[in-house]
């Protein structure tokens, strides 16, 4: 396969810490441009990675290395610079959520659409081979499924020793930093996006399309909670939890228990590029497996699923249709919780 040329668009935390490294090391691709309005972020962080350097998205679109892009920005500038990008004829990786609102995750939708060009949503969880097998076993292994429980819970006080620990040495450009503090002040908001769009994504991955949900939200200082239940399409249930923060070690994972056995996932914090630990149990033969995977790297496997649906026009995965049906379940919890936990259809 010949190797996609890929640029990246931001060089904040989220692009040092997770795709710069991963496109280092990705087969089918290699970084050909790096791009941030910050001067400092472009210069310092293209040097890094021998890469050329702009401060102009018109600039690097420009250039015909540039095949393909990974949009690592804040969620509200989704939907103007993927949209730029698609006008230009570039291929879009493009960071969880798909966008800030619904409305403009269906614009950035139709927009793939009509362009022809391929557009993948950054939910790297569903390239957790763990997770990946998880889904299998859960479609596939335990027949119809009755009761399913999601939680996706923050660390606090232990998360910057940890991420001080595996982070490569960031650049950071402070006033980039004090700027985008201003629109995080709406935690409540801010929280139940970032983190939503993984949990219900991964909701969604394991168990199908919910048809209802309800929610409620509780508040400890800074310290919030969403918890809520989804009606399955068979029938089943499944409780899902989003909490930021906990004052403990990092939780997630997945409990899946169907009409023949159950599925019992438990995720590590993305950046030690483990994989899930996952175990399958089988009623009627009363056994069960227990997967064992090496470490990896789901972001760099999400850049080589992206460069080889480009090359051999494959589907992406998750799909910008995946992406808007995320947006919606973020939109129908905040719904429900404003509403006092009321069920919202869907």
């Amino acid at each position: 396969m010949s190797v996609v040329g890929i640029g990246v668009i931001g060089a904040g935390r989220i692009a040092q810490a997770a795709h710069l490294p991963a496109l280092a090391r990705a087969e089918g691709a290699r970084l050909v441009g790096l791009c941030d309005p910050s001067e400092l972020l472009a210069r310092r962080v293209s040097a890094r990675y021998e890469a050329p350097g702009y401060t102009s998205v018109e600039e690097m679109l420009d250039d015909d290395a540039v095949e393909a892009v990974i949009v690592a920005v804040p969620d509200r500038l989704h939907l103007p610079l993927a949209s730029q990008a698609l006008h230009a004829g570039k291929h879009v990786l493009v960071e969880k959520p798909l966008a800030g609102t619904v409305e403009e995750a269906e614009q950035l939708q139709q927009l793939a659409v009509e362009s022809g060009l391929h557009l993948q949503v950054g939910a790297m969880k569903r390239y957790d081979p763990g997770v990946q097998h998880a889904a299998h076993a859960i479609q596939n292994k335990i027949g119809r499924i009755l009761s399913a429980t999601v939680w996706y819970r923050v660390m606090a006080g232990l998360r910057p020793s940890t991420e001080a620990t595996l982070f490569p040495a960031l650049v950071v450009d402070q006033g980039v930093r004090a700027h985008e503090a201003t629109f995080k002040a709406n935690r409540e908001q801010y929280l139940l996006t970032t983190h939503g769009a993984h949990v219900l994504d991964g909701m969604r991955y394991l168990l199908g399309d919910p048809t209802g949900l309800s929610a409620q939200m509780a508040r400890a200082d800074n310290d919030l909670t969403w918890h809520g239940l989804a009606n399955l399409a068979e029938g089943g249930l499944a409780h899902f939890e989003i909490t930021a923060n906990v004052h403990a070690e990092w939780s997630e994972g997945a409990d899946v228990y169907g009409e023949n056995g159950y599925v019992k996932l438990r995720t590590h914090f993305p950046f030690t590029l483990k994989a899930s630990d996952v175990e399958v149990f089988d009623e009627a033969s009363a056994t069960s497996e227990r997967a064992v995977f090496g470490d990896s790297n789901a972001y760099e496997r999400q850049i080589e699923a992206f460069a080889l649906a480009i090359r051999n026009d494959l589907p992406d995965s998750p799909s910008a249709e995946d992406g808007v049906a995320a947006v919606k379940l973020i939109n129908a919890v905040a719904d429900s919780v404003a509403r006092g936990g009321t069920k919202v259809t869907l």
